[in-house]
């Protein structure tokens, strides 16, 4: 299969998602709708948050691990299925806009500052501030509700439910372990290498790889031994997404990421980056290093950040970490285990994850 027919597949496989996504939405939000008239804006910021982005990473992921058992297409209620992933991961990104503060996802409004807008415009009473945390924990409840509900109307066989439950419990649970072990690191002011890739691991790696492929593979009846296989590609293509995610957080362009400038910086983000950044910083440097995590910073501020990181060699080690593990992901693609038809997806899909601006 050659790369330009499987990004066909992939296309495709993304139109059947987005397509499933805007079906369940359609049929959630007049439910919303339905309770009373002030629930408008919830519904139609969710449909905004959930059809006006994203690359469906971990839905399309969950379709490949399903192709991996034995080839052939993906049927319906698969993608269905798969699509509670975007409704999970929509839940991780409107909290963790709210736990970092941030003011923009996707080059448009977090979701806490969306409401905290519409309450300031509508003259409403209270703090807009508080107004729009709290409506933002809100809908990332219900997008984790949604997530449930989509999976179990997907019109999988008990068989199926049964089997990949656990595959999903196991997921919300490390992804939450994850989260805190965030914003842990983050109180510990931590420069250990070693913990922020676990921080790296379990807030993203596995989440965004890993599990989605074992989710989709559990589906379609995939054995332990493929499973094994799978996280033998998923584990380090998952780390390294996340050390992409580190670099572009420090030096992506806010017209790519959707988020500003040095946004990591200004939030104290306690990455592996920043790890080696302090090991191979000299005084000064190191003193530069202190400014993390002060969210007044300026763009020369930043600038001058950017600079040390660079300069202390954190860039080119974190990028020596990504082309490793992307090496153990290729190798681990030779198992005889996943099926032909998945290989050159899982290729393409590396490629995205640890190629791109944004």
């Amino acid at each position: 299969m050659s790369e330009s027919q499987a990004s066909l597949i992939l296309a495709r496989l993304r139109e059947r998602i987005d397509s499933a996504l805007a079906s369940f939405l359609d049929e959630s939000s007049r439910y919303i709708n339905s309770i009373g008239p002030e629930l408008a804006s919830v519904a139609e910021e969710m449909n905004s948050f959930l059809l006006d982005g994203g690359k469906r990473f971990r839905p399309l992921l969950s379709c490949i691990g399903a192709i991996s058992v034995a080839g052939g297409d993906v049927d319906d209620a698969t993608i269905k299925a798969s699509a509670s992933l975007e409704l999970l991961h929509a839940c991780a990104l409107i909290h963790d806009d709210v736990m970092d503060g941030s003011d923009t996802r996707r080059g448009r409004p977090s979701v806490h500052r969306h409401f905290e807008s519409l309450h300031r415009a509508n003259s409403l009473s209270g703090d807009s501030a508080g107004y729009g945390v709290a409506t933002a924990i809100l809908l990332g409840d219900l997008a984790l509700i949604w997530s449930d509900q989509i999976l179990h109307r997907s019109g999988l066989s008990s068989d199926q439910l049964l089997g990949v439950l656990p595959i999903f419990d196991e997921l919300r649970v490390e992804l939450m372990a994850g989260q805190f072990l965030d914003v842990h690191e983050q109180s510990l002011a931590t420069t250990d290498s070693e913990r922020s890739l676990r921080v790296a691991s379990y807030k993203s790696g596995k989440y965004s790889i890993e599990r989605p492929l074992h989710f989709g593979a559990k589906i379609s009846g995939g054995s332990d031994q493929l499973l094994d296989a799978l996280s033998r590609y998923g584990i380090p293509i998952g780390e390294a997404f996340q050390l992409r995610d580190d670099i572009l957080g420090v030096f992506g362009d806010p017209k790519e990421t959707g988020k500003p400038a040095g946004d990591d910086l200004r939030e104290g983000k306690r990455t592996v980056l920043i790890a080696f950044a302090h090991q191979g910083s000299n005084e000064v440097g190191r003193r530069e290093l202190e400014n993390l995590g002060n969210a007044d910073l300026d763009a020369n501020q930043v600038t001058r950040l950017r600079e040390v990181i660079t300069s202390s060699g954190a860039v080119t080690k974190v990028e020596e970490m990504i082309s490793q593990r992307a090496e153990r992901a290729q190798e681990a693609l030779t198992s005889p285990l996943i099926a032909v038809e998945a290989k050159p997806l899982l290729e393409l899909m590396a490629h995205l994850a640890l190629v791109r601006r944004s």
